[in-house]
C-alpha cells in the first residue's frame, strides 16, 4: 500500500542497502539524491491528493454500495447570498447534501447553518478558519482550528461534529495527530468539480457527470452563483438518471454527530 509509513520504510531500508553497497563499491552520490528525489515527490503529491489516503484515511467513495446514490458536498459556506439559493434547490428536487463548513462563517450566519440541520441536511467540520497555509499549521493549531469549529457547532445546532474534509484536501502527519485527538473522520471526493476556477459552468458540469457512478462524493462550494447554475443541472441529470442525492453519513452508514 502507497502510504507515508511505507513509503519511509522501502527509502530506509533502500538508503541502508546504498550505504552497505558503498563499503565494497562505489555509489554514485547522484542515486541518493535519486532516492531523496522520489520520496519528496510521492510525500509532496500524497500530502495534497486525499485519494492516495497517504496521511490520513479518508472516505473518499462507496465503491461497493447496492443503492443508486451519490453524495454532493459543499466546503467552504454558510455563505449568506448563496447557501440559500443551494438549500432552495435541494427541496426543490427532494435532495440532501452535507455542508462542510468554515468555523468563523457559522458563528457570523448561524441561522444558516441551522437551516440546513432542519431540512435534513447533514454538515461537517472544515476549519475555523480556512487559511491558505492550513498544510503548514502545527498540531497544535490544527487542533485548535478545528476544536474550536465543534465548540461554535455545539453552541449554534447543539451537536458535536464527527465529519471533517481537509482544507484543500490537503493531509499531513501533523493533521493526523489532530484528528486522532478530536476525534473527527475525513471525508474526501471521488470528483472534483473545480467549480471555484474560471472552467464555464458546462464544463465543470461534464467533468461531474461524464463519469458519475453510485457511490461517488461530489465536491462543489456553495460559495458562486456558478455553482448554482451546475447544482441545478446536476440534480435535473440525476433525477433523470434515477440517482439519489444523500447526505454522507447516509451514504456510508456512519454518525454525522457523536
Amino acid at each position: 500500500m502507497l502510504n507515508f509509513k511505507n513509503v519511509n520504510r522501502v527509502t530506509i531500508i533502500v538508503f541502508l542497502v546504498l550505504l552497505l553497497t558503498n563499503y565494497g563499491f562505489h555509489v554514485s552520490f547522484w542515486l541518493y539524491f535519486l532516492l531523496a528525489i522520489i520520496w519528496l515527490i510521492l510525500t509532496i503529491c500524497g500530502s495534497g491528493l486525499i485519494q492516495w489516503n497517504y496521511h490520513v484515511k479518508s472516505l473518499n467513495s462507496s465503491s461497493g454500495i447496492k443503492k443508486n446514490q451519490v453524495a454532493i458536498t459543499f466546503d467552504d459556506g454558510p455563505n449568506p447570498e448563496f447557501t440559500p439559493l443551494v438549500l432552495k434547490l435541494l427541496k426543490k428536487y427532494n435532495a440532501k447534501a452535507t455542508f462542510f463548513c468554515v468555523g468563523k462563517h457559522i458563528e457570523a450566519y448561524p441561522d444558516l447553518v441551522k437551516n440546513c440541520i432542519n431540512e435534513g441536511h447533514s454538515i461537517g467540520n472544515h476549519t475555523y478558519s480556512h487559511p491558505n497555509s492550513f498544510g503548514f499549521l502545527s498540531t497544535e493549531k490544527v487542533i485548535s482550528e478545528l476544536q474550536q469549529t465543534n465548540a461554535i457547532a455545539k453552541s449554534v445546532v447543539g451537536v458535536d461534529l464527527k465529519l471533517y474534509r481537509p482544507a484543500f484536501g490537503v493531509t499531513n502527519p501533523r493533521i493526523k495527530r489532530a484528528l486522532k485527538v478530536t476525534g473527527l473522520q475525513s471525508i474526501g471526493w471521488s470528483i472534483r468539480s473545480l467549480d471555484t476556477t474560471s472552467r464555464s459552468s458546462d464544463k465543470v458540469l461534464k467533468r461531474i457527470t461524464k463519469k458519475l457512478y453510485k457511490g461517488d462524493i461530489i465536491l462543489l462550494h456553495d460559495t458562486s452563483l456558478k455553482t448554482i447554475v451546475v447544482l441545478e443541472q446536476l440534480l435535473l441529470f440525476l433525477q433523470q438518471q434515477n440517482i439519489e442525492s444523500v447526505t454522507i453519513d447516509s451514504l456510508f452508514k456512519i454518525k454525522a454527530y457523536a
